[in-house]
């Protein structure tokens, strides 16, 4: 599978609480528009520091209220901005290599669409009657309409479109290919899948594939069989809800025979199928509210993120926020909130380094991504399992319980490491025994496999439009450089020669860092080397695809020898 989905770490947004927009766009002030829209963008290095490379937004038309009752396809809901200001997030989020899905609601518009809005007015002279389902001019509606109307699951405040006239699907097209022209989106999320027509579907497949041949069309289905909508005529992957409820249900149960159950039963009907994968969305208590135990959190995301299929992060959770379903008009204000990532409340900052990481894993071990998967061992508070491609194995490790587990199994590695935690374990004579500490999981890879790739060419990019920084915290004091030392020779004839360190140059944790060839990096930390206790910078490239290096600190602060130009290795370019 060649698609760039299958590579893709997604960051799920819902703009209007995000942006804490007004709950009406009739609400804003009488001088319009409000410019929100830019705080996708603010939040940019925070998502490449996750590894995130795609983001799903909600919906951002212009709408009368929750986004989901579209006034207008074509224009940024006024209490977001304007389609300009949309123009500056999508530019800054694919020059940051972050792909862009919309939300796609074609089942229905809302009553102020203004079509709706002729028929309100003309009633059966209107010429978009055969625009809408179920019209009765005998009847009424609840909103003593005087004629009936047919609304989506009964909410009336969604007028169903009838995607049978060829006028409704034609100007919903129309505005597929304006987001395609005005803002080059990668791809669309369609709500309501299930209620539409397989002809619609059908007719934007083909217009959206000859517009980008890598376009992605991916459909909300909760029930039924997926196969019915994925295939090469239609969706290319389904949101995977069978086992959204299989990964919360069994921490909570402590029944992991529930989750395996439905990763089997999933791969056996469907093969293939690359479903997306989430934990929480805007419709769905968060996953911080569902657990019984908040120490389960861990093993949630490290089985999202491990299993087959695309990983999604809804806004906040990486904080560990909470969030549960109301009732009544409001229902969803407390999952759909506005955040300041400054201020995240009750911020869990070891469950952000925590996905961050597995993020990371993910951009590098491809078994992860495409391999295999194979149960190899399975109890009720533990599971093993593996991911293979082209030789290459990982074990996943999960452990619930409240005391230590010991998983024994057998490898074809002389050695094992958890990337998670950076522990290492020998292996006897092709048998591991790894203790995995209560409620935690590990991800183990062959000790001797290389982490990181050579330093990849400089890659041309644009200013980013904000500081790059989104540490909520003060940033720590620099750590102290080492002693200088003399300038050692050259590894080999490739590397770039040292020209010292200089005594007074210290790194700055968050700083960002311009490399001598041009590349622009992030500090995430300092870390010591588990056998030499070498003190190790860890840092992010914020150019091109994301990728968390590692380099002795040592060799990050010394100046470097240019073909007789003596420069840092690494610029702060942000002190």
């Amino acid at each position: 599978m060649s698609h760039w989905i299958t590579n893709s770490v997604f960051y799920h947004i819902y703009p209007i609480g995000f942006c804490g927009c007004e709950r009406f766009s009739a609400d804003i002030s009488p001088t319009g528009t409000v410019s929100r829209i830019g705080k996708i963008a603010d939040w940019i290095p925070h998502l490449r520091s996750m590894s995130v490379n795609a983001v799903y937004l909600g919906p951002v038309f212009h709408s009368v209220s929750h986004g989901y009752d579209t006034i207008d396809y074509k224009k940024i809901d006024p209490r977001l901005g304007t389609n300009e200001d949309f123009s500056a997030v999508c530019k800054a989020l694919h020059e940051n290599g972050i792909r862009i899905v919309l939300d796609g609601v074609f089942n229905h518009v809302g009553r102020d669409h203004p079509a709706f809005l002729d028929v309100r007015k003309n009633r059966d002279r209107s010429r978009y009657c055969g625009w809408f389902r179920g019209l009765n001019f005998g009847g009424n509606s609840p909103y003593d309409d005087g004629f009936g109307y047919e609304g989506w699951n009964n909410c009336y405040d969604l007028v169903k479109l009838n995607l049978d006239n060829p006028e409704v699907t034609d100007m919903l097209c129309d505005a597929v290919s304006y987001w395609i022209d005005e803002w080059d989106i990668d791809g669309i999320r369609f709500d309501a899948a299930d209620c539409l027509t397989y002809d619609f579907i059908k007719k934007i497949h083909s217009l959206t594939r000859s517009k980008k041949s890598d376009f992605w069309l991916m459909g909300e289905i909760i029930h039924g069989n997926y196969k019915n909508w994925v295939n090469p005529d239609m969706f290319d992957s389904v949101t995977n809800y069978q086992c959204y409820k299989g990964i919360y249900s069994s921490h909570n149960d402590h029944n992991f025979f529930e989750i395996a159950h439905n990763i089997e039963y999933v791969s056996n009907q469907y093969g293939n199928l690359y479903l997306y994968n989430f934990l929480d969305n805007h419709d769905v208590a968060r996953i911080a509210t569902q657990l019984k135990n908040p120490e389960h959190i861990y093993c949630c995301y490290t089985l999202m993120f491990t299993m087959y299929g695309i990983p999604s992060i809804y806004y906040g959770s990486e904080f560990g926020i909470k969030g549960a379903k109301g009732k009544g008009e409001l229902a969803d204000a407390e999952i759909r909130p506005c955040l300041d990532l400054d201020d995240i409340p009750h911020r869990n900052e070891r469950l952000l380094k925590h996905i961050t990481a597995l993020g990371s894993l993910r951009t590098r071990l491809e078994p992860l991504c495409t391999g295999s998967y194979s149960k190899m061992e399975l109890k009720n508070s533990s599971f093993l399992y593996k991911r293979e491609k082209d030789g290459e194995e990982v074990y996943i490790a999960l452990n619930i319980n409240d005391s230590d587990y010991t998983f024994n199994f057998g490898t074809k590695y002389a050695r094992l490491a958890d990337r998670l935690s950076g522990r290492q374990f020998n292996v006897s004579n092709g048998n591991a025994s790894i203790t995995v500490p209560a409620n935690s999981s590990m991800v183990l890879v062959d000790d001797t496999m290389k982490t990181e790739a050579p330093e990849p060419a400089p890659v041309p990019v644009s200013e980013p439009i904000t500081e790059p920084s989104s540490e909520p915290a003060p940033t720590p004091a620099p750590v102290p450089a080492p002693e200088p030392e003399p300038a050692p020779a050259p590894e080999n004839t490739n590397r770039t020669p040292s020209a010292g360190l200089p005594a007074d140059r210290k790194i700055v944790i968050g700083g960002r860092y311009r490399h001598f060839k041009g590349g622009e990096y992030v500090v995430l930390g300092v870390a010591r080397d588990h056998e030499s206790f070498e003190e190790q910078v860890v840092y992010i490239q914020t150019h091109d695809k994301p990728i968390t290096w590692v380099r002795p600190l040592k060799m990050f602060l010394e100046d470097v020898n240019d073909h007789g130009n003596i420069k840092p290795r690494f610029t702060l370019i942000n002190d």
